[in-house]
């Protein structure tokens, strides 16, 4: 499973609105737990089985409760059992892709 994810606090005394204290409370949970994991300015990617993403997230939620006093969590996934190493061959094919077609356009 790949999964994306978004984890914010509200509600917080913080008041120039900005979040990335609690963020980086998230991030270091997935980084920390060993799966493979990239984080964009937007979302964190994240991949292993169902248990193991979903334990991460939960986490990850739990440790920016204390910076609100409520939690936005978005999440996306990508559920395609007998995959792995998919958070580089997504993007891998995408790159080949993209190649590909410019070669065709500069014909």
């Amino acid at each position: 499973m790949l999964l994306a994810f978004s984890v914010a606090p509200s509600g917080g005394d913080n008041a120039d609105g900005s979040v990335h204290e609690a963020v980086a409370a998230a991030v270091e949970v997935v980084r920390d737990s060993g799966l493979p994991n990239r984080t964009t300015s937007m979302f964190t990617d994240i991949e292993g089985s169902w248990d193991e993403v979903f334990d991460v997230v939960k986490r990850a939620t739990e440790a920016v409760a204390p910076f609100g006093t409520r939690i936005s969590l978005v999440i996306k996934a990508d559920i395609r059992p007998g995959r792995d190493g998919e958070i580089e061959a997504k993007v891998d094919r995408l790159e080949e892709a993209i190649e590909a077609r410019r070669k065709i356009s500069d014909q």
